[in-house]
């Protein structure tokens, strides 16, 4: 039997050892989550410092550029590097070309990834498993081993230095991509709801774009900015298919500030700045919709 004042002493002492745990506990996770912070603080510095660097040699003048010293701020500011970024040749038409090329392939693949999506989702057809398997693997073959075969394809049909063929090759890039983010979008809307619609008189056209459509919206959006960033920040294929200034698009119209005496930085960065400028308006134009179209296929429904 245990003496009442030694089992008052061994409860007082197990209740100070259960709060030092407690404690230690919780300046743990204070720690981790500091240490965790700091991570992703230091990691988006090193990936806007690039940007920030970029944006802000476009607003110095020359001599503050390439001093030795570097200068975080641009003192004095000057708008003379855009004024001379804009200034050089088939600067509009570039932005026109780029315009086209972007808008029409993002219109054709959110059609095209969209109807294939829903066919893979909804429909069971022969084939369709090897026909995923092929969408994952043509997107393990780097682009770069296809541009002599693409080339030679797009040269047969007489589309070398043309926007229609830079058109097929970027929806040729971006559609497995697509077709495979939508696919998953599409297969967690319960298909009950599309059942119900029909039940109540709806053809399966009019619950597809009545039901399925709309709640699939977010994913076209998430989508639609994939395809975007790359086919409006792609170089390669524009520089191997498009030789004449005035078919290029802003990413080739870069490089003709690059002389034989090196970059012009001052003017080089200001037209880095305009060019991604769309891309930027783009973005938070639709950013509202993003966070929605990321998750919700990441939930069964």
């Amino acid at each position: 039997m245990i003496a009442p004042g030694t089992a008052q002493g061994i409860r007082t002492r197990t209740e100070r050892e259960a709060v030092s745990a407690g404690l230690s506990v919780n300046v743990w996770r204070r720690v981790s989550q500091l240490v965790y912070d700091g991570v992703g603080i230091a990691v988006a510095v090193v990936m806007l410092f690039p940007i920030y660097w970029m944006v802000i040699t476009a607003f110095k003048p020359g001599r503050d550029i390439l001093t030795l010293q570097p200068k975080w701020f641009p003192a004095p500011f000057t708008l003379d590097n855009f004024k001379d970024a804009i200034a050089r040749p088939f600067f509009l038409d570039d932005v026109r070309n780029s315009v086209i090329v972007v808008a029409v392939m993002l219109a054709l693949a959110l059609v095209v990834a969209f109807l294939a999506a829903v066919g893979t989702a909804r429909f069971g057809f022969r084939g369709r498993t090897a026909f995923l398997v092929m969408i994952i693997g043509v997107q393990m073959v780097p682009l770069n081993a296809l541009i002599i075969p693409l080339y030679m394809l797009l040269d047969s049909a007489g589309q070398i230095d043309a926007l229609p063929g830079v058109i097929a090759i970027y929806l040729a890039v971006v559609l497995p991509f697509m077709i495979w983010t939508l696919r998953g979008f599409v297969a967690n809307i319960p298909v009950e709801l599309e059942e119900s619609a029909m039940i109540d008189g709806c053809t399966r056209v009019g619950a597809f774009f009545r039901i399925t459509f709309p709640l699939v919206g977010p994913g076209l959006v998430a989508t639609a900015i994939f395809g975007f960033i790359q086919a409006w920040n792609e170089y390669i294929i524009a520089y191997v298919l498009l030789s004449s200034p005035n078919n290029q698009t802003l990413t080739v119209w870069l490089a003709s500030f690059t002389t034989n005496h090196g970059p012009e930085w001052g003017p080089l960065m200001a037209a880095a700045t305009l060019t991604g400028l769309p891309v930027v308006a783009f973005f938070l134009l639709l950013q509202r919709y993003l966070a929605g179209g990321l998750t919700a296929g990441a939930v069964k429904g």
